[in-house]
């Protein structure tokens, strides 16, 4: 249409020139927006191909122009003819490029399904049934809108449908299309469903956003998915508004009320606690069936003693909770009439994803309320019958406060690269569980902080001045308290004065004797002609029974061993000479640095904090155990009265 209006325009001078009986400009202009739709098609047919052979030219790629009309597919032997021309361009690596031939198909009528059969009366409709007639696995319209929206797509909260359901077509309201052409949403949507019902997947998306097509085929939630799979999760996109909604609601409770709703969650932890172990066993019995062993396993199980120290943990957390949002960090008199507070606040919304640790989640929920947070969790699912109760323990409890919407579980794991791009509702990111996880977070996301450590790859050093029997009591809590901890022993560095020592030889054997297996480092296996395997790297977590000794000349080079190939997670050193000590504590550059205590006393419960929603390793807003502290912020409030920037 474009086309034909500049070139009649641009002719129009000289064929007035020569003869009068042509039509004017105004008539020209007229006839262009009535019913003249068919010369149009004529002229820009040649045109769209040119362009379409122009542009895949520059990757090397011909294109054939299959042009059709209606009859060719109504006639046995004509679209048995089109489709084998179809197979055979796409087998000789030639994009087909198929139109309708609208210079002289006629125009669409309103009823031209026969027998349930989708009939030609748009690019829609053609392409719906090219994509079930070439038996495609996949079919793309593309508009000039995101895919199908809730409502209408100027509304303020106007949501994409990322998936498409047919019972979902009584939902949607559809507005005027397009005079330019034949079809419009309605149209696309029609198809769509045609296509679906015949055996093709469908998506609508926008055909003017960068590398869409990729984006589809990679899995990308992009544009609207048409599936007949029931869809009976709420949307993240919905979770997390409630989650910022939520986390307001929460912010204006009294700090009594908070503290009665995790109170609540840790008594009804007591009084379920049979309900709890019962179905933790469900997942223990998968667990073992999958062949889930090791930390991960030690991590999954519930005991009446693991339950016992959760709700006390959320006991401490309760009692420890009321001054914490909108506590006076700083209050500064700016002027006679001004009057400035700074105050914490709660960070907005969180994001917690763990792995096989399902006493993590009240402890999370917990920390969240007392902080005023809005959360939502992600949870492995080895742990999906035991995080189901304990998640409708903590909707309980709130529910009775109006806050259910403030804390939510995410219950698929490809909802979370979704979530990840939701910077207007996610505030901050904690991954806790395995190095791959926390790496695979930070990797995806690109605008919400991440709050975590990848590895857990903690020393203990015994000085040469150690006491034997204190040496020997750390080194083997620090390993065997809990090995699948990320706070637990993996290298033990010691002295080698000692070597040569019944020192050494002692902490070795209360190793050995509690089933720890052991690994030299490099510079002890040169030290023993028959000793144990070489460990095949100082940087690693073995998350078991299982340790690396190494042997250092003196302090300073423990120090330098753990700067090297250390995590700056937790690192202690055991030694009566106050001296070495302090040096050792001002020098190490860990999260957690301890004189003469083990390692797993990097725990927010056991220092003082209730719980932890994660320990950090990084160097900004919160570092080691991060309690309810480190799910706060601040903000400003300055009170005046008729203050303006000139006067000061």
């Amino acid at each position: 249409k474009q086309k034909l209006a500049q070139e009649v325009m641009m002719s129009m001078s000289m064929r007035e020139t020569i003869s009068g009986n042509y039509n004017t400009k105004e008539d020209i202009k007229t006839l262009m927006k009535s019913s003249f739709k068919k010369p149009n098609a004529a002229v820009g047919q040649s045109g769209l191909q040119a362009l379409y052979e122009t542009m895949f030219r520059n990757y090397g790629i011909l294109v054939g122009q299959v042009l059709v009309t209606k009859p060719d597919f109504y006639n046995d032997n004509t679209r048995q003819q089109l489709f084998t021309t179809i197979n055979e361009l796409l087998q000789l690596n030639i994009i087909p490029i198929i139109n309708t031939n609208d210079a002289v198909s006629p125009p669409p009528q309103k009823d031209e399904d026969p027998e349930g059969v989708l009939g030609i009366k748009d690019n829609d409709s053609l392409a719906a049934r090219v994509a079930v007639e070439t038996r495609a696995d996949l079919a793309i319209l593309m508009s000039d809108v995101d895919g199908i929206y809730d409502r209408s797509p100027s509304h303020e909260d106007a949501r994409v449908m990322h998936n498409f359901n047919p019972v979902d077509l009584a939902k949607v309201e559809f507005g005027e299309k397009s005079d330019a052409g034949t079809g419009g949403m309605e149209s696309k949507v029609r198809s769509a469903l045609w296509a679906l019902e015949n055996g093709s997947s469908v998506v609508i998306c926008n055909g003017m956003k960068y590398n869409t097509i990729r984006k589809i085929m990679r899995g990308d939630k992009v544009g609207s998915f048409f599936t007949k799979a029931e869809v009976d999760a709420m949307p993240v996109e919905v979770l997390a508004k409630n989650a910022r909604s939520g986390s307001r609601r929460l912010q204006a409770l009294a700090p009594e009320a908070r503290a009665k709703i995790i109170n609540k969650i840790a008594d009804s932890l007591i009084s379920r606690q049979d309900e709890i172990m019962s179905v933790n066993e469900l997942d223990l019995r998968q667990a073992r069936l999958d062949g889930v062993v090791g930390a991960m396993y030690s991590r999954l199980a519930f005991s009446p003693q693991k339950i016992q120290a959760l709700a006390t943990g959320l006991k401490q957390i309760a009692a420890t909770s009321y001054q914490n949002v909108g506590k006076v960090v700083r209050r500064t008199k700016v002027s006679d009439t001004m009057d400035l507070v700074q105050r914490t606040v709660p960070i907005g919304v969180l994001m917690v994803i763990f792995e096989s640790r399902p006493d993590a989640l009240p402890q999370v929920a917990s920390l969240a309320i007392a902080s005023a947070n809005g959360l939502l969790m992600k949870g492995g699912k080895e742990a999906t019958n035991s995080n189901n109760l304990l998640m409708n323990i903590v909707k309980e409890a709130l529910s009775e406060y109006g806050c259910a919407d403030a804390i939510s579980m995410v219950s698929k794991r490809e909802a979370i690269g979704d979530l990840l791009k939701m910077d207007q509702y996610i505030d901050l990111v904690i991954p806790r569980g395995s190095g791959e996880l926390v790496k695979s977070i930070k990797e995806q996301s690109k605008m919400i902080p991440v709050l975590g450590h990848a590895e857990g790859v903690c020393h203990v050093y015994v000085d040469k001045y150690a006491d034997l029997e204190k040496a020997r009591a750390i080194v083997k809590d620090s390993k065997t308290d809990y090995p699948a901890a990320c706070n637990a022993m993996e290298t033990l560095l010691v002295h080698e004065d000692l070597l040569k020592t019944p020192v050494f030889d002692k902490i070795c054997s209360t190793l050995k004797e509690s089933g720890v297996a052991i690994f030299s480092g490099p510079t002890l296996a040169k030290h023993l002609t028959f000793g144990p395997p070489q460990a095949h790297s100082l940087k690693h977590e073995y998350g078991d029974m299982a340790c690396t000794i190494e042997i250092v000349k003196d302090m300073y080079d423990a120090i330098d061993h753990i700067h090297k190939f250390g995590s700056s997670h937790t690192d202690v050193i055991v030694t009566d000479n106050e001296e070495n000590a302090q040096i050792f504590l001002e020098s190490v550059d860990s999260a957690c640095v301890f004189a003469n205590c083990s390692s797993r006393m990097a725990d927010g419960y056991r220092l003082g904090l209730g719980a932890e929603v994660g320990i950090s390793t990084g160097r900004i807003h919160a570092r080691g155990p991060v309690g309810v502290e480190g799910l706060l912020t601040t903000k400003w409030v300055l009170n005046g009265d008729g203050d303006i920037a000139a006067d000061y």
